[in-house]
């Protein structure tokens, strides 16, 4: 049994606006062990990205407030700490890939100083010098051709493609234990997208780092992920092996997602939707909060909120029609 890395335990985050207050995470749970790559799916809105900056500490304040629960990094909590604190292990302990690598990287700044400066910062290296021979040598390993070359280049040098590989060295240069990918290939085209995913499984197979890759494409988290946590509205609804999702789904929002995939066995002339609309977290919906758009809701759906429960070894679901 894998030993846990990284264990969210009941976050509930909210941000206060000239509109209210948006209850943006309420009670989310996440596990992810040694090892493991977790995929979080979700629609747009639905809080993936603001679980992955509460993770490495970069909700912005004082808008931004967790209520109540704990981040722990092998035990230590990550709420717990002052941001010098955080500061030592972002980078080095956790790392992260955002969604767009030319708003990301400073355009000031060549690419070679970039990567170093993430070096020098959070390893003990004999220098400037040793810390350009690091340089170089990730920038090979993440596939950047004649790297040495491309030292002093800026972001704007490179096609897009090559700035999320320059993202993807930053973010490993440091050796860090968990990896946080949060819509890596958004800004890419296609054939892009293809060859950043393949190069992030090689790289995750070879450095032995866990990740929590975040999208709302099912297609991009089946071919990197070993388990899958389904996301709505602030909440976790469904969490099992990634194997086990495509042929068990459970929760029907789950349902919902998998029934609008294009089948390429068989044509369809309309694509099955899911009904309604992601409810506003500035007034969301009592109890659970897929009610309103959910086929199977009873009267108990729409005054308590479900909370997860296993229905099989490794599979957990929040839904009182299938666990009850």
């Amino acid at each position: 049994m894998n030993k846990t890395l990284l264990d969210v335990r009941n976050l509930k985050l909210e941000f206060q606006t000239d509109d209210g207050i948006f209850r943006v995470l309420d009670g989310i749970s996440l596990e992810i062990r040694k090892g493991i790559n977790l995929g979080l799916v979700g629609e747009t809105g639905c809080g993936k990205s603001v679980t992955a900056n509460a993770i490495i500490g970069l909700i912005p304040k004082p808008a931004g407030r967790i209520v109540s629960g704990e981040i722990l990094l092998e035990g230590q909590d990550l709420l717990r700490l002052s941001e010098k604190e955080l500061r030592k292990i972002r980078g080095k302990r956790i790392s992260m890939i955002f969604q767009d690598p030319f708003t990301s990287l400073n355009p000031a700044y060549t690419i070679g100083d970039q990567i170093s400066e993430t070096i020098l910062l959070h390893q003990e290296v004999g220098g400037k010098s040793s810390a350009i021979e690091k340089t170089v040598d990730i920038m090979e390993r993440v596939g950047i051709p004649q790297p040495a070359d491309h030292l002093k280049d800026y972001p704007h040098q490179f096609s897009g493609g090559m700035r999320q590989r320059v993202m993807i060295a930053m973010a490993l240069s440091c050796n860090p234990s968990l990896l946080i990918a949060d819509e890596p290939t958004t800004a890419l085209d296609v054939t892009i997208q293809a060859q950043v995913l393949e190069l992030m499984g090689k790289l995750n197979q070879s450095r032995e780092f866990s990740m929590l890759l975040i999208s709302h494409d099912l297609g991009i988290i089946s071919q990197t992920c070993d388990e899958v946590a389904i996301m709505y509205a602030g909440c976790i609804v469904e969490w099992t092996s990634m194997e086990n999702f495509f042929s068990n789904h459970q929760h029907p929002y789950s349902q919902g997602l998998i029934g609008s995939i294009p089948q390429i066995s068989h044509r369809q002339e309309i694509l099955k939707t899911i009904s309604g609309n992601v409810p506003s977290l500035l007034n969301p919906p009592a109890g659970c909060r897929f009610h309103p758009r959910c086929s199977l809701v009873m009267d108990r759906c729409r005054e308590e909120k479900p909370r997860m429960q296993e229905i099989s070894p490794g599979h957990r679901v929040a839904c009182f029609k299938v666990a009850g």
